[in-house]
């Protein structure tokens, strides 16, 4: 299983709140419709000193699924989207190593 984690940092002049409304309410519907994906989880961070706002754990199949995925129209306007809204975004793509569960 491939597995990416996007960080985000709220876009300047939005608030933590503002933030939350638009990626929980606006931009996790669109992500939840990327073809292939096997899990999504969004992670909204509660302290205000933190460096990042968000973070995003996406699971496909493969590397090459998550590729399809973002390169798809839908996949497309998820990046759009995301861009429009954030200061900030870092993805990291892991190989995550279950320790517990």
């Amino acid at each position: 299983m491939f597995k990416a984690i996007i960080l985000l940092t709220r876009g300047e002049g939005s608030s933590s709140q503002e933030f939350r409304s638009w990626w929980l309410d606006r931009h996790a519907p669109l992500a939840r419709q990327l073809p292939g994906l096997r899990r999504l989880t969004f992670n909204v961070v509660e302290t205000g000193d933190a460096a990042f706002d968000g973070v995003s754990e996406l699971w496909f199949e493969t590397r090459e699924a998550f590729d399809a995925a973002y390169a798809s129209e839908i996949g497309q306007r998820v990046t759009a989207d995301s861009l429009a809204n954030v200061g900030g975004r870092v993805r990291l793509f892991v190989d995550e190593r279950v320790q517990v569960g």
